[in-house]
C-alpha cells in the first residue's frame, strides 16, 4: 500500500438538540478537556468540540438522538486511581471492569447517556 493510517484524529459522539451547554459542564467543567473553535462552516450544525492533549472529541448534534451505549472511545489515563478517586470525590457514578487483562480500566456515561472508557494498561 501507498499509505499509512497514523493515528485517530478526533471521536465524534452525539448529543441532543441543545446539549451543548451540558456537554461543556462535563467535558470542560468535570473532565478538564479545552474547548476548542470549531470549523466556521460547521458552527451552524451545532455541537462543540473539545480537546486534551492528543485527544480530541467532537460533540455532535443529531435529531433524533440515540446515545451510544456500547460503541465508545477508550481514554488513555495515567494515574487512573487518581481519576476514579476524584470523580467519586465529585459524586459521579462509573462502573469498573476487570475482564481485560493487564487493564485497570471503567466506564463513564457522559450526560446524553454516551459510554465513555477511561484505561490504564499496568
Amino acid at each position: 500500500m501507498k499509505f499509512n493510517i497514523e493515528s485517530i484524529d478526533h471521536v465524534q459522539l452525539a448529543a441532543p438538540v441543545g446539549g451543548e451547554e451540558k456537554a461543556r459542564e462535563f467535558y470542560k467543567g468535570l473532565l478538564g478537556f479545552q474547548e476548542i473553535e470549531k470549523a466556521p462552516l460547521l458552527q451552524k450544525n451545532g455541537g462543540v468540540w473539545f480537546a486534551i492533549g492528543a485527544v480530541h472529541l467532537h460533540i455532535g448534534i443529531e435529531d433524533p438522538f440515540i446515545p451510544a451505549r456500547k460503541a465508545h472511545p477508550a481514554i488513555r489515563v495515567r494515574n487512573l486511581a487518581s481519576m476514579k478517586k476524584y470523580l467519586m470525590d465529585q459524586n459521579v457514578s462509573f462502573q469498573v471492569d476487570n475482564k481485560l487483562p493487564g487493564a485497570n480500566r471503567f466506564y463513564l456515561s457522559d450526560p446524553f447517556g454516551n459510554r465513555i472508557e477511561f484505561l490504564e494498561w499496568l
